[in-house]
């Protein structure tokens, strides 16, 4: 991009100049590095190649869904089917959820999974259908999450990639769990590991981290795995564990939080996929709901975070969770 300014020509260079001189035979000489485009082109060039793939696959999902709601040739009719919806009163419940969680998670940037996950199980929803319907509904937003972060050089190849197949190996691993275990066990099991993660959540306010711009992958592989386990069986939990690790163990934040939502996009799609082979067709109703719910919620993100410090709502989501997960506990416990 070129501007004018009487006369002269000014060219605006890649402005994240602290990385790793790319060209130190210039730098040595004290001549102006090569433009980053020319020296990383190859890498840009396929991170614009996983970009489209991402775009394309989400509109694929959509004229999938589209073709299936209006087009499948199923009784009733997906008119029928949206007016039905709109009078379940599931369906509201879960537009509550869906607002609630989006609102925290774009405050936050993380803690949609568990947020949502643990309405869900407190409104009455069984482990399998909270982490479907929640993984359902995060496809298009981590999705657009995803495709951001490449765009503004958010991702790192190798940190992406170490985070990739052993987080959707985990993921498949929990909804094999969920799809094999009696839901009555396996709730009180998902309501301790959330309220592990809220107490998680409410100590991060009193913590301080001090990043370094290095990555460091050598524990990717098995944290991804947990994570992957982790977000699947408790319904949400990828950013909290993932994320907090790496960035704790002094990773830079924002290729961290760049790669790991990239990877989150594949995570959520290959789980979304196989929940459709054990859920029955309620879980639309609460996927459309927090849909809806997430639509809505980024206004009052806005307003939390520009009234409310981190510190604070990170104290009140996890107080939330922990209190949930509490009543969740102690429901399964006297039931």
């Amino acid at each position: 991009m070129r501007s004018f300014v009487y006369g002269y020509s000014m060219k605006i260079r890649h402005l994240d100049l602290d990385h790793p001189v790319a060209n130190p035979d210039h730098d040595a000489l004290a001549l102006p590095p090569i433009e980053y485009e020319v020296t990383h082109a190859f890498e840009r060039s396929a991170i614009h190649l996983l970009s489209f793939g991402v775009l394309g696959l989400l509109t694929g999902l959509l004229i999938y869904l589209a073709y299936r709601l209006f087009l499948g040739g199923h009784t009733p009719s997906g008119f029928a089917l949206i007016q039905q919806t709109v009078h379940d009163p599931l369906f509201w419940t879960a537009v509550a959820v869906g607002l609630v969680a989006q609102a925290v998670d774009g405050a936050l940037g993380m803690a949609y999974g568990i947020t949502s996950s643990s309405f869900l199980l407190a409104a009455g929803a069984p482990p399998a259908m909270a982490s479907g319907a929640t993984h359902l509904a995060e496809v298009f937003t981590t999705g657009v999450s995803g495709v951001s972060h490449l765009r503004l050089g958010n991702v790192h190849k190798k940190l992406f990639f170490s985070l990739l197949l052993p987080g959707v190996v985990g993921a498949l691993v929990g909804v094999y769990i969920l799809g094999h275990v009696d839901g009555a066990v396996l709730k009180p099991l998902v309501s301790a590991y959330l309220l592990v993660m809220g107490l998680y959540v409410f100590s991060k306010a009193f913590r301080r981290i001090n990043a370094r711009r290095s990555i460091q992958t050598r524990k990717v592989v098995p944290l991804a795995f947990a994570g992957g386990l982790m977000d699947t069986t408790g319904g949400g939990g990828w950013g909290p564990i993932v994320t907090t690790s790496l960035v704790g163990a002094g990773n830079d934040p924002r290729i961290t939080i760049g790669s790991v939502n990239l990877a989150e996009f594949f995570l959520t799609v290959t789980v979304a996929a196989s929940f459709l082979s054990i859920l029955d067709q309620t879980v639309w109703v609460l996927v459309a709901g927090l849909a809806l719910g997430g639509l809505v919620a980024a206004p009052f993100a806005a307003l939390m975070t520009r009234h409310l410090p981190a510190k604070v709502l990170l104290m009140l989501v996890g107080g939330l969770i922990v209190s949930i997960s509490t009543f969740n506990l102690y429901r399964a416990w006297t039931v």
